[in-house]
């Protein structure tokens, strides 16, 4: 048995979950960070009062949602309070509620463009030393960590960004789809809004991955949008090496 246990230990890919963790720390952070900061620009500095305008992950982090992106590859934080009413520079209060919970999503976008650039730029860093473009099977571990982050990085918050925008409480995207609705309506789902979040972490959890399948899919055109133009100029700058 203690064989058997050891062999398991040896199984695990102790880099690939210290390079995970550490992904969905900035990544999670950065879009918590972005609520509470858009927040503190509208005039609301509930955020910032309880210490949720930074980036130090122990502030945000939820230990089960941070589990959630190990296993499942989506996941969220402890959710960022804000006070509506002091809203001072939006026009209404519907329409700060849609700016701030925009803002996660949009750092997360943010942070899947920047990954990809510094992903093509490690590549290009290692064309420029080993003279090849076998990157898949760097023979470089410093490069090898590199293109694991970035890819990660990449992919995680494509995956954060769109599975926060869907129209389900407690995720940022049922406030905005909230917005649109009638005072009355939203009111009444707000009434069921923990019944309606149980339901959907059951389905998150039990779901056999359809979830991840279905963020693949809506991400698609988003990827096409972030990788063509990148890969059009690194592509241009190899044709000149």
């Amino acid at each position: 048995m203690l064989d058997s246990l050891m062999q398991n230990f040896q199984n695990i890919d102790i880099q690939g979950i210290v390079i995970l963790v550490f992904a969905a720390c900035i990544s999670l952070s950065f879009h918590e960070m972005s609520h509470a900061w858009r927040a503190y620009k509208l005039g609301d500095d509930t955020a910032q009062r309880a210490g949720r305008l930074t980036m130090n992950p122990l502030a945000h982090l939820d230990p089960f949602g941070t589990l959630m992106i190990i296993f499942a590859r989506v996941g969220w934080a402890k959710p960022v309070p804000m006070n509506p009413v002091l809203f001072t520079r939006a026009k209404t209060m519907k329409r700060g509620i849609v700016e701030v919970s925009l803002a996660g999503p949009l750092s997360n976008m943010l942070l899947a463009v920047i990954s990809y650039f510094l992903l093509r730029i490690t590549e290009l860093i290692y064309i420029l030393i080993y003279g090849t473009t076998q990157i898949a099977n760097p023979t470089s571990p410093v490069i090898t960590i590199f293109v694991s982050l970035f890819s990660l990085m990449y992919i995680l918050n494509i995956n954060l960004a769109l599975f926060n925008l869907l129209p389900v409480p407690p995720l940022d995207g049922f406030k905005i789809f909230g917005s649109m609705l009638p005072n009355n309506l939203y009111y009444k789902l707000m009434d069921y809004e923990r019944y309606i979040g149980i339901v959907f972490l059951l389905i998150v959890i039990f779901s056999g991955g359809a979830i991840g399948l279905i963020l693949q899919t809506i991400s698609i055109p988003f990827k096409f949008i972030i990788e063509t133009p990148l890969d059009f100029i690194f592509n241009s700058i190899y044709k000149l090496l």
